[in-house]
């Protein structure tokens, strides 16, 4: 009897792993910085994963946006990745990060969300329908505009900044990321 009691057990946590793993395994993720991006999680808990991403994850800490990022949204992010912040004008992070700072770090950082969920598809058809050039508002008042050279899609800051999307469609639980190789400015 105890025998078989443990069969059982044994075999109905047997069972419950292979399922949650095949869960796992069905989620269509996409790799960003060496890390498996779910639809299941959240922006903020998949970005901290991203080793491409860690500048701006410290910018959402340091900017106090993680609450945000964290709740139902939807969003739209254009994330850019370390070697993006690398493109500024050395020291411009590391002062951004000051907590003196952080309203314009906010500004900064909420510039690159659109709200709602924009996939790529999305932002074409839009873009198909501005005739070459969709307008897109942000969460901070700003605008980006999105375009496309041959098959490749741009968000074009205020500044005059051009960023391509290097990985589109990062699909998260409230919204979508497309990763970009510039940070986005609004004007000054």
């Amino acid at each position: 009897m105890k025998t078989s009691k443990i069969l059982s057990v044994a075999f109905i946590a047997c069972a419950l792993f292979l399922g949650t793993a095949s869960f796992a395994q069905k989620e269509k993720t996409v790799t960003v910085g060496g890390a498996p991006m779910y639809p299941s999680k959240n922006i903020v808990e998949n970005a901290v994963n991203s080793k491409d991403h860690t500048t701006l994850v410290a910018a959402v800490k340091a900017a106090g946006l993680v609450e945000t990022l964290q709740s139902t949204g939807p969003f739209t992010v254009f994330a850019p990745t370390n070697k993006a912040f690398d493109k500024l004008p050395k020291g411009t992070v590391e002062t951004l990060l000051k907590p003196e700072n952080k309203k314009q770090l906010q500004m900064i950082l909420t510039y690159h969300v659109v709200a709602g969920k924009m996939n790529a598809v999305d932002i074409d058809k839009a873009i198909k329908k501005g005739k070459g050039k969709a307008t897109l508002k942000t969460v901070s008042g700003g605008t980006l505009t999105a375009w496309m050279k041959g098959k490749d899609l741009y968000i074009t800051d205020e500044s005059g900044n051009s960023a391509k999307v290097t990985i589109a469609d990062v699909n998260q639980s409230n919204g979508v990321i497309h990763v970009v190789d510039t940070v986005l400015l609004p004007k000054s």
